[in-house]
């Protein structure tokens, strides 16, 4: 006996990758799926307390959590690759003051 596949969510409604060097984010406000998802792991918030700092629905943050799991390992990949270039960008250049 097969159990019956759980419903695919599309969160393209809530949820961009094509700009912002192709991380996901929230649709036209640019906030990262991953600094909502390590807000809430870091700060123990709660849906509503991301909403509230963030200034988003509570759609857009759940929508943000459930893309975040699904693909953890991959945004995880490209917030190292982000960083990594903010450390050679430093590197290179450091502080302009």
């Amino acid at each position: 006996m097969s159990l019956p596949k759980s419903p695919t969510i599309d969160l393209s409604k809530y949820i961009e990758t094509r700009i912002f060097g192709a991380r996901p984010h929230i649709r036209q406000r640019r906030i990262p799926v991953a600094l909502i998802a390590h807000s809430a792991r870091s700060q123990a918030w709660d849906v509503t307390e991301l909403a509230y700092q963030f200034t988003l629905s509570e759609a857009e943050v759940l929508a943000a959590l459930l893309y975040y799991e699904q693909h953890e390992a991959e945004i995880e990949a490209q917030e190292a690759a982000y960083q990594a270039e903010l450390d050679e960008a430093y590197r290179l250049h450091g502080s302009q003051n």
